[in-house]
């Protein structure tokens, strides 16, 4: 069935409710996206989530009638307020990337606030994860600051640092003295796309430090999503290709999304869990 035409069947809804950025999925009862839609959060995460749904109600040619079931997930799941279910970032960042890719792999998801390395194996099953919530350092608000720094605007920073013929290292690991570093580099007469690929590179760094990448590794998250160069300095790094999940901003909320059909088709026995 082709993702414009009307679904006929019940509608499966995640969403996923980022610090930056909200993001909700449908799918049907073939686990084929019917809808996806992204929308900066806000002030106010209920009334954003209930703007995505109607938006995806839209682009999926359906009504609120064929809601079967909708799990939440992210920093602000609990502002869901139609959510039947809540759920993990990472457990839905897990869920995702295996929809894509059925194999044992180490997921990294660069937020907008954290980054996290997720482990799961050959049957999808979580084995091993990490979090960096100790400060912006090597995320969005990391790029965010640093373009806001350069005079820049967020969606020019990737095609900066894939094009830079030369590369500015930054020490700093924090952000704030990141920027007054950057004012150093700059007064020196720096390119500022050397100093965008160096910020580029302070995130790599940071996401090496958490913890080793095994096996298949996949990128996902916003991030990703605009810079696509992260992978590729990434892969540079490590000696080896890194795979990109499909509509990577979109990875959480179709982790919910399934999570939302699986409990409507296996939903737990009265009492379970307690």
């Amino acid at each position: 069935m082709s993702r414009d035409a009307a679904p006929t069947g019940a509608l499966y809804c995640g969403v996923d409710v980022g610090a930056s950025a909200t993001k909700l999925v449908l799918i049907d009862d073939a686990q084929v996206v019917r809808a996806g839609v992204v929308r900066p959060s806000g002030v106010s995460y209920a009334e954003t989530t209930q703007i995505c749904f109607v938006k995806a109600l839209q682009e999926a040619h359906a009504d609120d009638a064929r809601l079967a079931r909708t799990v939440a997930t992210g920093y602000g799941r609990r502002n869901v307020e139609f959510a039947d279910a809540h759920v993990t970032e990472i457990h839905c960042h897990g869920i995702g990337c295996f929809h894509w890719f059925h194999r044992a792999m180490t997921i990294v998801d660069v937020g907008g606030q954290d980054n996290k390395i997720i482990h799961v194996d050959d049957k999808g099953r979580r084995t091993a994860f990490r979090m960096n919530r100790k400060c912006a350092a090597g995320t969005g608000a990391f790029i965010e600051e640093i373009a806001l720094r350069l005079g820049l605007q967020v969606d020019e920073m990737d095609r900066l640092a894939h094009d830079a013929e030369s590369v500015v290292k930054l020490s700093s690991f924090c952000t704030v003295f990141a920027k007054t570093e950057i004012l150093s580099h700059l007064r020196d007469g720096a390119p500022v796309s050397a100093i965008v690929r160096g910020a580029f590179l302070s995130v790599v760094a940071r996401i090496l430090e958490m913890g080793i990448l095994d096996g298949t590794i996949v990128l996902s998250g916003g991030v990703i999503a605009h810079n696509p160069t992260i992978a590729e300095l990434l892969a540079d790094r490590l000696g080896r290709p890194v795979e990109i999940a499909p509509d990577p901003q979109l990875t959480g909320a179709l982790g919910a999304a399934l999570v939302a059909l699986e409990q409507a088709k296996h939903p737990s026995p009265p009492g379970a869990g307690k």
